[in-house]
């Protein structure tokens, strides 16, 4: 279900110039970065990269919906770190992207962390946003 704008607790704001081989920043200046195609599609990698962007924002969120699960169900976390693993490559359409996130949570039995990754995918709002749209496995 979608939010309304009324529902909306915060706005992030980013503005690239020149696309996939230029600099994007956000509104306030606390993220300003150049960025360039990886090597292995032609560029220099000499930057970030959309790819590297989303992946790190896709960690973060997903850990913190693992934290509000792990509350509910009153599992320990702590030292928990989850990894977003972003592909880009060819599709029917030019080009898709691909995503796995795995967790390391030192203190859970596997049988608990898959339940909690499985519960953390149902809520958090990066795995709202891409289901049906993407392959996103839980490793």
């Amino acid at each position: 279900m979608s939010i309304q704008q009324t529902d909306v607790l915060y706005t992030a704001v980013a503005t690239a110039e020149n696309g996939r081989d230029g600099r994007v920043a956000t509104d306030d200046g606390r993220l300003d970065v150049v960025v360039n195609p990886p090597k292995e599609m032609g560029g220099s990698g000499a930057g970030t990269n959309p790819e590297q962007l989303f992946a790190a924002g896709y960690s973060a969120c997903f850990q913190g919906a693992l934290g509000v699960v792990a509350r509910q169900e009153k599992v320990d976390v702590s030292g928990a770190t989850v990894t977003a693993k972003v592909g880009i490559g060819k599709n029917d359409d030019g080009f898709g992207i691909i995503v796995e996130i795995s967790a390391a949570i030192p203190a859970v039995d596997p049988e608990t962390a898959r339940a909690l990754l499985e519960k953390a995918h149902q809520v958090c709002p990066y795995s709202k946003a891409t289901r049906g749209n993407i392959s996103v496995t839980l490793l």
